[in-house]
């Protein structure tokens, strides 16, 4: 299960890397991700306002209110294997929902994915480092 699956993030991301990001639009606010704890494996865009976007690396929104659903890969702890032994982690496919009102033009954010065992988080940081928003809806697969 995770080869196919690390090899359809790589060839995933191999494309995204290829084509640079597009200019950042002072009239727009620009959302940057993180995953800064160690078990987040891809973090990136799937919809904007329930509209599926073509790339996943950003968000660039009008000033205003939007929701934001991303896509969260993170590894959990496996099973028992067996002879007192843990088996391979196991990967973790989340979506998570982060609506905020007040986004800015001309503003960057960042959106930030953690995991506490199984269970995903996100959280909207402003530039000044304040949290802005957190995920109100987490919708999980194994």
């Amino acid at each position: 299960m995770r080869l196919p699956t690390l090899f359809l993030a790589l060839v995933t991301l191999s494309g995204c890397a290829t084509s640079p990001l597009p200019p950042i639009d002072p009239n727009m606010a620009w959302v940057d991700f993180a995953t800064p704890m160690p078990g987040g494996r891809l973090l990136m865009a799937e919809r904007l306002d329930g509209k599926r976007l073509q790339d996943g690396r950003f968000f660039q929104v009008s000033p205003g209110p939007h929701e934001l659903e991303v896509r969260f890969d993170f590894e959990v702890p496996g099973g028992g294997g067996g002879l007192g032994m843990m088996s391979e982690p196991k990967e973790r496919l989340c979506y998570l929902i982060i609506r905020y009102e007040h986004f800015e033009a001309g503003q960057r954010y960042r959106l930030e994915a953690r995991n506490l065992a199984y269970s995903p988080s996100a959280r909207l940081y402003n530039a000044k480092r304040e949290i802005v928003a957190e995920d109100r809806q987490a919708n999980c697969l194994m």
